[in-house]
């Protein structure tokens, strides 16, 4: 039986990898078949053309020669810098936050026409005014982040709050536990599945929102190259830069949805 399973994994992987393959070069041939011939003075981006550019950049990927001449490494770096750090601020203030709201309805109940309020607020609106009160263009791309990621991870975290079967918390009541005990013993463990949702969702939703911010405040960042490099009309660069950000952001994902397999159901 477990022979049989193993068999049909196999399989299954060997027709992942074939429609993968099938997609991929009926994509590179359709993008060919678009560009090809096109009299647009060279705007439009050959899958030979970024080919050769990607191999460029790869080749300068580590070149450091002052603060604007650098290699599209040092664009990543500072990239993935100022999404960890935003993240990583909204996790520790989103995950305690969500606790609290999630166990006091009264303190919901007063809090939820704020959350309400702010949440749909797309988080670039926030970029000006993180400007003008930070005057600092690196501190307010990770407020950005900070904003774009704090709402999926509270809002998961309340839910999954919400979701703890009430028995738990009365027997540990019952056997007159002191409240940490009830929060690091029963109730963080019995959420911690939406709360690795909600980490999931805002990580994704930050990569997605610093290439925008960068392109605004500039420095070093994938957001700030793709710009720099439109404003040169270097499309192959732009397709490239594409690939890695999407790249990146598929790794981020992999990563958190890795840890979610690790964290029991219940």
């Amino acid at each position: 039986m477990q022979q049989r399973a193993k068999a049909q994994r196999t399989r299954d992987r060997i027709q992942t990898t074939g429609l993968f393959v099938i997609f991929f070069l009926g994509f590179i041939g359709l993008w060919h078949l678009a560009t090809v011939g096109l009299d647009d003075g060279g705007l439009a981006p050959t899958p030979g053309a970024t080919w050769e550019r990607l191999l460029e950049m790869l080749g300068t990927a580590f070149l450091l020669d002052g603060p604007n001449n650098v290699g599209i490494f040092y664009h990543l770096l500072a990239s993935i810098q100022r999404v960890l750090l935003g993240f990583g601020l909204a996790a520790l203030i989103a995950v305690p936050l969500g606790l609290l709201l999630g166990t006091s309805r009264v303190i919901h109940d007063g809090m939820d026409p704020f959350i309400q309020i702010l949440r749909p607020v797309s988080p670039l609106a926030w970029l000006p005014l993180g400007l003008a009160l930070l005057r600092d263009s690196q501190m307010t791309a990770i407020f950005v982040i900070f904003m774009a990621a704090l709402w999926p991870i509270l809002v998961s975290t309340i839910d999954g709050v919400r979701r703890v079967n009430p028995l738990f918390l009365d027997l540990a009541r019952s056997l007159e536990t002191d409240t940490k005990t009830r929060v690091f013993k029963v109730l963080l463990p019995a959420t911690l599945p939406a709360i690795v949702t909600g980490l999931r969702t805002a990580l994704s939703t930050a990569w997605l929102v610093i290439v925008a911010a960068e392109m605004i405040v500039g420095g070093r960042g994938m957001g700030h190259f793709v710009w720099n490099e439109w404003n040169a009309l270097n499309t192959p660069s732009i397709v490239v830069a594409i690939v890695i950000i999407g790249g990146v952001g598929f790794l981020l994902d992999r990563s958190i949805a890795q840890l979610q397999r690790l964290v029991p159901k219940s």
